[in-house]
């Protein structure tokens, strides 16, 4: 009961990031680059917090060994600038739905480019899953704007490279913590090169390290300590219901419509991405 407990709070934390960065935005309550600034700030503080609470020492050594040490701080700061600016249009439902796929679109492509071989369910779990991509994007009044949703779509593909690299790390909350105070500098040096208008509000603020430190920092905590009591395809099925919780959360608290297409378009990607999921799992072959 209180590994389902946990896995029910980890997964209300990933869709409410979600929900923080489309409410903080969508009200211009601040800019998108202070918000990424400050939720990767808190989120580093928090998770450095915990880490030290915990084992007593600093989270980043001297030395991180292999080009992941450098990588994933940087695919880290591209997940969440892109994040925060694809909301700037997006639905809290549409971004999550957008961000979820490439995600793992990402990752089979990753694990197809290392030698892999899907097998037929997978094949036809990502050509739904794209299908569906494909019906949600297509051009029309109910159709996302596009370059929001490209800016997503990189967000989900900066994430399925972090957690690509990341996969078996022996210390996630450390290597985790270290990567959130990396990224800090590039979101800081971001803000310090780009020109586009600068507002904050004390909410604007709130919504953004509740972001970092709550549904970031906190999240992913529990997230890592639910991994070793869950099964792999359970913790990658479980997830499936981020974007319906994001949905609906949007629905209830942002106000937001739950149209036709993004109810049929996301039916699909998230049985698509089920399918694969479960079929990976199950029998995993090399080529």
């Amino acid at each position: 009961m209180r590994t389902i407990l946990l896995l029910i709070l980890a997964l209300l934390a990933f869709a409410g990031n979600s929900l923080l960065n489309r409410e903080a935005l969508a009200s211009g309550a601040i800019d998108w680059g202070n918000f990424t600034g400050t939720r990767l700030g808190s989120g580093a503080l928090f998770l450095i917090v915990l880490y030290v609470i915990q084992n007593r020492r600093w989270p980043m050594p001297r030395r991180d060994a292999g080009i992941s040490g450098m990588v994933m701080p940087a695919a880290l700061f591209v997940y969440a600038a892109c994040f925060s600016w694809a909301y700037l249009e997006l639905s809290a439902a549409t971004g999550a739905l957008i961000l979820f796929a490439f995600v793992q679109i990402t990752m089979q492509g990753l694990a197809i480019a290392t030698g892999t071989r899907p097998g037929p369910l997978e094949w036809t779990g990502l050509i739904m899953a794209m299908g569906g991509l494909v019906w949600l994007l297509l051009p029309g009044l109910a159709a996302p704007p596009l370059w929001s949703a490209i800016a997503m779509a990189m967000s989900g593909a900066a994430w399925g490279v972090y957690s690509w690299l990341g996969r078996g790390a022996d210390d996630p909350l450390r290597i985790t913590a270290r990567n959130f105070l990396l990224a800090v500098p590039l979101a800081l040096g971001f803000l310090f090169v780009t020109s586009f208008p600068v507002h904050i509000s004390a909410y604007g603020v709130v919504l953004a390290i509740a972001s970092g430190a709550i549904t970031s920092g906190l999240g992913y905590a529990i997230w890592y300590a639910v991994l070793p009591h869950i099964s792999v395809t359970n913790a990658g099925v479980a997830q499936l219901s981020v974007p319906a919780i994001a949905a609906l959360g949007g629905v209830v608290l942002l106000d937001e419509a739950l149209t036709l297409r993004l109810a049929i378009g996301g039916l699909v990607i998230l049985l698509g991405i089920g399918l694969t999921i479960f079929a990976g799992r199950s029998a995993p072959t090399k080529s």
